[in-house]
Parts: structure tokens; C-alpha cells; sequence
């Protein structure tokens, strides 16, 4: 979605910097530092205005999260609500990532957040797709072994064809349901909305989610029922 300018963005960016990353792809290989501890960290692609990756750090003070947002007009919400908000363990960084080799290390993540990414409907477009196998294998590297992926979404076509991606890599599927907000599901991302995720939800439509790993081994797969 298109954002309206903002007046004085830059000014307003400088004066809201404190958890801001200038040069996120310096930090490759040393994020910690970026934080100054050894907790682990989650990253999420496409923040939006911050809504969840700021109800995730503010439940969970014991882990580091870093913000990714393309666009300027809407990260800056992010870094005005962090500042205010005074979580010191959320990091933001306002960049599209196209290879994301380029900003972590391999294992230096403990986990992905992909919400309500864009669909690229057409299917000539199905490589720009976040969940495209392609993207997937290149998260799975810099996630640590054991670390998730969870992704959400309200189009039911790009969540068919994400499961099918997964499924393609072999991966272990954790926690499955196209509808995440019913009666029947439980699943702890319910406690952490987008924007984006409450207003769908407020007008009826379905939530669909998925969290899933590497699997570490031949084993017998566990994947959760589709509720």
C-alpha cells in the first residue's frame, strides 16, 4: 500500500534514531553486538507500522528483535513508537531485503517472521514471493538448527502454495491452520497481531498460519493438523 509523504521525514527520523541501524549489512555476522548481549534474535520482514514485532519484545524482554521495513514513511512509526515505548531490545533497519545472505550470518538467527507479505498473485511473479523455495531456503540458513519460521496471511491462494513450498524442502511443519483466530486453535501467535491481521479479522476473514523448521532429521514427521 502506497503511504502519503511525511513532512520533514528525515528530521524526524534523526531525532527518533536511538534503536535505528544506518548500515544493516555491517552488522552481518555481528549482530549481537548490535544489542550488546548474547540473547537470542528474531527478525521480522515487512514490519509495517511495528505493531507485532513491538508485542513480541514488550511480552518477551529476554530475546532481541530486529524490525525490517522498506519504506521510510512507515518504519519511522516504528522508531517514534520504540523510543516511546523505551523497548531496548528491538533494532530497526529500513531496507528491502533481496538476499538476505547479505545481512545475516548462517545460524545467527533464532527466527523469521513473515506477515501478511506480498502476494505476487501472477504467476510469473511466483519467484518474488517471500515463501517462494527459493527465499525459504536462504531464511532456513541463517536461522540457527531448531530455530522457526512462522508465516501468516490472508490470501488463501499464497498460503496453498506456500505449504507447498515447505513441504517441497522437506521442512517440519509445527503449527498449521487456516484459521487462527477460530474457537478450535490455540496457537500462541494469536496473542500478537499485525495491523493489517485486526482488520481483516474485524471484517471475517480467516487468518491462515504455519511455523515451521529445518528438519533435523530422517525422522517421522510431525506436522500439526490443518484446524
Amino acid at each position: 500500500m502506497r503511504q502519503r509523504n511525511i513532512k520533514n521525514l528525515q528530521e524526524r527520523i534523526e531525532a527518533n534514531s536511538t534503536h535505528l541501524i544506518r548500515e544493516p549489512k555491517s552488522f552481518k555476522g555481528r549482530w549481537r553486538e548490535a544489542f550488546g548481549n548474547d540473547r537470542p534474535i528474531f527478525l521480522e520482514i515487512g514490519s509495517g507500522k511495528g505493531r507485532y514485532v513491538m508485542a513480541r519484545a514488550a511480552k518477551d524482554a529476554s530475546s532481541n528483535f530486529i524490525a525490517c521495513e522498506g519504506q521510510e514513511n512507515v518504519g519511522l512509526r516504528i522508531l517514534e513508537k520504540t523510543e516511546e515505548a523505551g523497548l531496548e531490545n528491538v533494532r530497526v533497519f529500513m531496507e528491502y531485503i533481496h538476499d538476505i545472505n547479505d545481512y545475516f550470518d548462517e545460524g545467527e538467527l533464532d527466527g523469521i517472521y513473515l506477515n501478511f507479505s506480498d502476494p505476487w498473485p501472477k504467476d510469473r511473479h511466483a519467484k518474488r514471493r517471500l515463501t517462494h523455495r527459493n527465499n525459504l531456503r536462504s531464511f532456513l540458513k541463517v536461522i540457527r538448527p531448531g530455530g522457526t519460521i512462522e508465516f501468516k496471511t490472508d490470501n488463501d491462494d499464497l498460503f496453498g502454495f506456500s505449504l507447498e513450498e515447505i513441504r517441497s524442502l522437506g521442512c517440519e511443519v509445527l503449527e498449521v491452520t487456516r484459521n487462527l483466530h477460530g474457537e478450535d486453535c490455540s496457537f500462541t501467535s494469536q496473542e500478537f497481531m499485525t495491523e493489517y491481521e485486526e482488520r481483516f479479522l474485524a471484517k471475517g476473514k480467516n487468518i491462515n498460519y504455519v511455523k515451521f523448521r529445518e528438519r533435523a532429521n530422517d525422522g517421522p514427521d510431525i506436522e500439526g493438523g490443518d484446524q
